[in-house]
């Protein structure tokens, strides 16, 4: 056992449960001083942990709501506005919980980005990546059966959207649209089976994280060279020296959450979910939340092809250009992980950021003009990058030269590119 945590477990009543049930131990070795980890990790590794703070906060926040909300079309709205008027402190577990969400994805997207720039998802880390992804297809589901549930313009124009897209789907698509509904429209069955489900699915995030987390100690983590660890030498141990750095992150984090929570509650929502769901009155420009405006943007830009209909084929792209993050480390073909030692890629890799932050502002506009237009090239580039570029970049870049261990990067101050890396 490590000398900082001796004096822990020699506490008797620590002592007494250890024995009969590890979990001391077990902590130490998954986030402890038992566990290595490379000595290089910058503040982009901060984000991992951060979600995992949201996903908490989410879980929490939602066993209180659930206990004052009613799932029926009749009350569901005004079993929102009863937590936020009547409920002590409702106002705050309400707002918690709403713009708990899109910290979620912020620390996410950010999670998944630094993947992207650093090489993260290339062997022997491939399980890793896959299993991220399921964690973020699920969130994204958890997201918009929450969204659903307020049961306010947006909530119900926004269900009836997204549900109807099934439809483009050939024999099958119909009846899948009936099952999500539960019948023939957006109605009581429906938000029954989507709050059932949202209560239900971070749980199943829960699990999955464990086992992403049991995939992430197999190899260890990757770091901004993207090299190996050599020996003991490359490492050092996660407590105390990432656990402050972790601490520190999370102060910041708050203080951002914080501006959300107390000074602009509503500023990432739509006003036109503050008034209730009417079946009869259709909403001027329905939008989702602002975390699923890029993938919204890719299913109007695609236009018809051939004999396929722009609506299924934008269902195809949209449901591709996540699918197609599955098979990433088989695309890229390069051998060197980290983007610092590959110029051509790091730019291709800043362009790429560029083009989702277009869909992401085509994604919130009425799909004319310009922001079609914008729309249509940034999902031209999404595809061509990961299916062309990336292939190409791997067999043709030649990459600078990497350093022969963490050790001697981090001891020659990480200042040489072509020598022994750059700075973190």
């Amino acid at each position: 056992m490590a000398n900082n945590t001796t004096g822990f477990y020699s506490n008797p009543i620590v002592k007494w449960i250890e024995y009969r049930l590890p979990i001391f131990s077990t902590l130490d070795h998954v986030v402890g001083s038992q566990y290595p980890a490379p000595k290089n990790l910058n503040y982009w590794w901060n984000f991992g942990s951060l979600a995992g703070l949201c996903l908490v906060i989410q879980i929490l926040t939602g066993i209180v709501l659930v206990m004052h909300y009613t799932p029926q079309t009749s009350l569901a709205f005004d079993s929102v506005e009863h937590i936020m008027r009547d409920v002590n402190y409702g106002w705050l577990l309400r707002y918690m919980h709403s713009n708990g969400a899109s910290m979620f994805f912020v620390a996410v997207y950010i999670h998944i980005f630094r993947g992207l720039y650093y090489g993260s998802y290339k062997a022997p880390r491939e399980l890793l990546w896959w299993l991220g992804l399921v964690i973020f297809l699920l969130m994204m589901a958890t997201a918009f059966m929450g969204y659903v549930l307020p049961w306010g313009q947006m909530s119900f124009w926004g269900a009836t959207v997204i549900t109807n897209l099934f439809s483009a789907i050939p024999v099958i698509g119909e009846p899948i649209v009936h099952w999500l509904w539960g019948g023939f429209a957006v109605d009581n069955p429906t938000l029954n089976r989507f709050f059932s489900l949202h209560y239900l699915l971070p749980f199943v995030i829960v699990g999955v994280v464990v086992l992403h987390v049991l995939a992430l100690h197999q190899h260890g983590s990757n770091n901004p060279l993207g090299i190996d660890t050599k020996g003991p030498q490359d490492k050092i141990p996660f407590h105390p020296y990432y656990t402050i750095k972790d601490l520190f992150g999370i102060g910041l984090f708050l203080l951002f959450f914080g501006y959300w929570l107390f000074y602009n509650p509503n500023g990432l929502g739509h006003p036109d979910n503050y008034i209730p769901a009417n079946p009869l009155v259709t909403p001027a420009h329905i939008v989702p939340e602002w975390y699923f405006l890029p993938f919204y943007a890719i299913l109007r830009s695609v236009p018809d092809i051939w004999f396929i209909e722009a609506k299924l084929a934008g269902v195809i792209a949209m449901f591709g250009s996540i699918l197609i993050l599955f098979v990433l480390p088989w695309l890229d073909t390069s051998k060197v992980r980290s983007a610092k030692f590959r110029p051509i890629y790091k730019q291709l890799f800043w362009v790429f950021v560029l083009a989702c932050i277009g869909l992401w502002y085509a994604g919130g506009q009425p799909p004319e003009g310009m922001a079609l237009v914008i729309g249509r090239v940034c999902t031209i580039y999404y595809f061509l990058h990961f299916l062309v570029l990336l292939p190409l970049v791997g067999w043709f870049e030649k990459p600078l030269k990497l350093p022969a261990s963490i050790s001697e990067a981090v001891l020659k101050g990480d200042a040489a590119p072509g020598a022994a890396g750059s700075k973190a």
